[in-house]
């Protein structure tokens, strides 16, 4: 019965080993480019713009709070929103310019 199930077996062919390694490292090569790198390339564009605020600068949020830039300290931000509220916001939380966001979409 032994005999008769490596009789049937088939042996793998010689370059197997070789293909399947080259499929992953192409699979790699597409999750590098089509994920990793426009997420770091986006997460480099976002610390450029929060290193670049100054104060007269409007601003969105990540919770979607619209403000003017009145005062900027190391971490945080004081923004004003329409009427006489200020909040102040952690720096990270400071997502884009309104007048940007607008000008991508059309």
């Amino acid at each position: 019965m032994k005999m008769e199930f490596m009789l049937l077996a088939e042996k793998a062919p010689e370059g197997m080993f070789m293909n399947q390694i080259l499929m992953f490292g192409l699979i790699g090569l597409v999750f590098y480019f089509f994920m990793l790198r426009p997420q770091i390339k986006r997460s480099k564009e976002a610390k450029a713009f929060r290193e670049g605020l100054a104060t007269g600068d409007k601003i969105v949020t990540t919770g979607g709070i619209h403000g003017k830039v009145l005062e900027i300290n190391e971490n945080t931000v004081l923004i004003s929103t329409e009427g006489a509220g200020k909040l102040r916001v952690e720096k990270a939380s400071v997502s884009a310019n309104p007048d940007e966001m607008l000008g991508a979409k059309k």
